[in-house]
């Protein structure tokens, strides 16, 4: 069988088209091999396949890229390529004429999110044709609906002489892609004249926009089939808009959890979003986080593993009853005392239920490993499965996660696998727990994610930019990390110091060296059980805020990576630089004694050295913001405090830091205007330091960090299917939105924190298509808080956003907190996504008389507690008559379904 590519490609001296074969094994491992193509014009590319007729070979997969001196210049989107089926019957000689696929701008429309959630359809074997001679029509047409179906119609008698009532069926062989095999024969002429219809969107086939399409059908003889792939059709249908609710999984609570949420909550939450008319659930970070068994485990976005899930959220109700009745009872009565709390125990919780699964695995665990069921999980995941359980396994021996102090097992050790893999080897059963805790866990979230899908409801995660310092990931691929420095944020409306989330930053160096294979196995681990996510700090991947290990604030960080600035260039500004004043804390008497007031001599005598009159630095045994830390540890009244925030001011009054990498360029630091070192220069000194300062942080990196975040974030959008949304608050810079808009990612939009510098608040008309809008997220308060933390604030928007005269009410009364949340449903954004403090802040006999309670997470706090929790049960909420209606009436009225 022969068979015959034609694209029309146009290319420059140097490049060539090359056909990519894509072979996928039956372990799902994808083989690609590469045909280099010919061509005589540089635009119109052919190349000749020879294959065998066979059972094997019925469906061709490929794409196509550009290659220039051995190196990809670009590729057609991979996410969905192209899929010839070889079912002719009587074919002998395919001659294919295609279209380079481009990321189409309703890229979402073929993610996850929507085949397999929204516009739910399954696709259909198309069926073999006997036809002497085949004129294949292929076509996508990604916006129709579950209830849609695509037909042809044309000129001819053939094609139903535009007679919608006969136009002919297409068959949806691929997500999006129709398809249909026509006798060449019984098309008159060599001319074929048609255009598409959708059927079932109204009363009346539905006619796609622009003009009639042709054909000009090549000679064609015996066997041959003439395959054409035409340019997307499109239809007057309107765009969906949906909306969902954000809560963590944590914050669920029903009549059967045990004093948190988990993953038989969450179906339960599942169904409350489908009754009320929503489509998205949208939750936090679900990986494991244990490293210490203490409450500062209840971080969801400092996961040990960004593969395993937390043992918290295993639904207990779903598994085999405890034999032990007496044990039973134990069980249950501390199930309802932690389940009548208002907030989570997190430290009780876990270890009843690591307890609760013990008890259980010795009881059942045996027969457990022994299925089909765990052998197909444990090959499929044995890849981090192994490590993580040896991980757990080394922590739970030692009483630390910090492997560092642990004396033989500083790295993993490849060479255990064999043993810890087979089940007749004696270090298996040191770790078998946590194999089939882990095993318990995906089979019970993707039961959810099933069930979600059936219901027509998008699950969607959360990318934690970060992973654990001491967790399993940098304990087990420490090549793919910086330890010497710390992820965190600059200084934004949350933390007036930055925030410091301790996370060791990326080697993105070495994750290029392999295409990024370690996010690519994360993102497909995820599509498991989500059909949507949520990139936490997508800046991270243009640049991240890097912060010295011996810093405790985040203002003597520096974008990495970022192109620093030499002496030269700092001078060329008009700033004479003088690195002894510029990179040291700027310490005077007048500093002392404005910081500390009537504790100046006691600063001066214990924590500084006098270098010159009246010009001090730090001693030595507190010269950095961790040795203050270590030095104050135990010191924590309030005016231990003050001195040690106050000391930390000092240490950061610096202008500019120095480069990490190379000592002879440098970073202005930032916020450096609001300190003493940069009020004490002259007028024409902080002149030029501005210049720098805005040159270097709104303009000089933008096509560097363009080009770095394009090196990343391509690959990981087309690893899997689901839809990409991104957080793309803070100190944005102009490349974001450019990558963003060329990788169709959604953005997220917040009204309180408008993208527009010139604007106090956002207007929600202007909101694009292609974005979240939600009114709070975690690190924020509620909207409830929010009205009441600055009544300047509130007053401003109740007039000019709402529209409303007089004084805005206080506290923020249910009807408006209504009309606030009916404003944000009627947006134009995609997602309307709102926190399911914020829905219940609509029902003034339903919400928590504290508003501070609802509260998730405080961003300055890095030690803060995560443990809220709903006050009311999913089933009570359910059946909750007025809410109930309240809301479907909200989200009916918005046009969101």
């Amino acid at each position: 069988m022969k068979l015959i590519f034609n694209i029309e490609y146009h290319t420059v001296f140097g490049e060539e088209l090359l056909l990519n074969h894509v072979v996928t094994s039956k372990d799902g491992q994808e083989k690609v091999t590469q045909y280099r193509m010919s061509t005589v014009d540089g635009q119109h590319w052919t190349y000749q396949m020879t294959k065998a007729r066979n059972a094997q070979n019925t469906v061709i997969s490929y794409f196509y890229s550009v290659d220039c001196e051995g190196a990809t210049q670009r590729q057609e989107w991979s996410t969905e390529i192209h899929r010839l089926e070889l079912n002719a019957v009587k074919g002998t000689s395919y001659t294919i004429y295609d279209r380079w696929l481009e990321m189409p701008e309703d890229t979402y429309l073929y993610s996850s999110a929507f085949t397999e959630c929204i516009n739910r359809r399954r696709t259909a074997v198309q069926q073999p044709t006997a036809f002497s001679k085949t004129v294949r029509v292929m076509v996508r047409a990604p916006q129709l609906r579950e209830h849609e179906r695509l037909a042809l119609v044309g000129r001819t008698d053939a094609l139903g002489s535009w007679n919608t009532a006969k136009a002919l069926p297409m068959y949806e062989h691929a997500r999006n892609e129709w398809t249909i095999d026509l006798h060449a024969d019984s098309l008159v002429g060599n001319r074929m004249e048609f255009k598409f219809v959708a059927e079932g969107v109204a009363d009346e086939p539905l006619w796609e926009t622009g003009y009639n399409r042709t054909i000009e059908l090549a000679d064609m003889k015996e066997g041959d089939v003439a395959v054409y792939m035409l340019e997307q059709s499109f239809f007057e249908i309107c765009n969906r808009r949906l909306a969902g609710t954000l809560v963590p999984v944590f914050s669920l609570r029903s009549k059967d959890s045990f004093g948190v949420g988990d993953f038989g909550d969450l179906k339960k939450m599942t169904d409350w979003v489908s009754i009320s008319g929503q489509r998205v659930l949208q939750v936090l970070p679900i990986n494991d986080t244990t490293i210490t068994h203490t409450w500062t485990d209840s971080y969801p976005y400092s996961c040990i593993s960004v593969f395993a899930l937390h043992p918290q959220y295993a639904d207990l109700t779903q598994l085999p009853q405890l034999k032990d009745e007496k044990l039973r009872k134990e069980f249950e009565e501390k199930r309802r005392q932690l389940n009548s709390l208002p907030q989570i125990d997190y430290v009780q919780v876990n270890e009843a239920k690591t307890a609760y699964l013990k008890a259980l695995f010795g009881q059942e665990g045996a027969q457990v490993l022994a299925s089909d069921g765990f052998r197909k999980f444990f090959a499929e995941t044995e890849q981090w499965l192994v490590p993580y359980a040896r991980y757990c396994q080394l922590r739970d021996s030692h009483g630390t996660g910090d492997f560092s102090q642990w004396p033989d097992h500083c790295l993993w050790d490849e060479h255990e696998r064999k043993h810890l893999s087979d089940a007749a080897d004696p270090a298996f059963g040191g770790v078998a727990f946590y194999y089939y805790v882990q095993y318990i866990l995906n089979t019970q979230m993707a039961a959810v994610h099933d069930y979600a899908r059936a219901k027509g409801v998008v699950l969607k995660g959360d990318i934690p930019i970060g992973v654990s310092r001491y967790g399993c990931d940098v304990w087990m691929e420490s090549r793919y990390f910086n330890l010497a420095g710390q992820a965190g944020a600059p200084p934004d409306d949350f933390s007036v110091n930055g925030q410091n989330w301790g996370f060791p930053t990326y080697n993105w160096e070495e994750m290029l060296k392999d295409g990024c294979a370690w996010w690519e196995r994360r993102f497909r681990n995820m599509q498991k059980f989500f059909d949507a996510y949520r990139i936490d700090h997508v800046l991270g991947f243009f640049r991240i805020w890097e912060i010295p290990v011996d810093s405790v604030h985040g203002l003597l960080g520096q974008f990495a990576p970022a192109i620093g600035l030499s002496r030269e260039e700092i001078e060329a500004y008009g700033l004479c630089f003088r690195e002894e004043r510029f990179l040291k804390p700027y310490i005077t008497d007048e500093v002392i004694a404005r910081r500390f007031g009537d504790k100046a001599e006691e600063v001066r005598r214990q924590y500084l050295w006098e270098i010159r009159k009246g010009e001090y630095e730090m001693r030595p045994e507190y010269d950095t913001q961790r040795k203050v830390e270590t030095a104050f540890a135990e010191r924590t009244g309030e005016s231990d405090e003050t001195m040690r925030e106050g000391l930390y001011t000092l240490i950061s009054d610096v202008l500019f830091v120095r480069d990490r990498k190379n000592a002879n360029l440098f970073h202005p630091r930032i916020s450096a205007q609001l300190d003493y070192t940069y009020k004490a220069m002259d007028e024409a000194e902080q002149t030029a330091f501005n210049r720098i300062y805005d040159d270097y942080f709104y303009r000089r990196n933008n096509q560097f960090w363009y080009r770095e975040a394009m090196k990343k974030l391509p690959r990981l959008v087309q690893a899997t299917r689901m839809m990409t949304c991104a957080e793309d608050l803070g100190m944005v810079p102009d490349c974001v939105p450019w990558v963003m808009n060329e990788l169709k990612i959604l953005s997220l939009e917040i009204q309180s924190m408008p993208k527009e510098s010139f604007v106090r608040f956002g207007h929600l008309s202007r909101n694009p298509y292609r974005s979240v809008c939600t009114i709070s997220s975690h690190d924020m308060p509620t909207l409830r808080q929010w009205w009441d933390e600055d009544l300047d604030r509130t007053q401003l928007y109740y007039n000019t956003m709402l529209y409303r005269g007089g004084s805005a009410p206080h506290p923020l009364p249910g009807w408006l907190a209504r009309e606030i949340i009916a404003c944000h449903l009627a947006c134009p954004s995609m997602l309307c996504v709102v926190s399911i403090q914020d829905w219940l802040g609509i029902d003034e006999k339903l919400r928590l008389a504290d508003a501070d309670a609802e509260r998730i997470n405080i961003p300055a706090n890095p030690h803060h507690y995560w443990r809220y929790r709903m006050h009311v049960n999913i089933e009570d909420l359910m059946e909750n008559v007025d809410f109930m209606e309240n809301l479907k009436e909200l989200i009916r009225q918005s046009g969101r379904y």
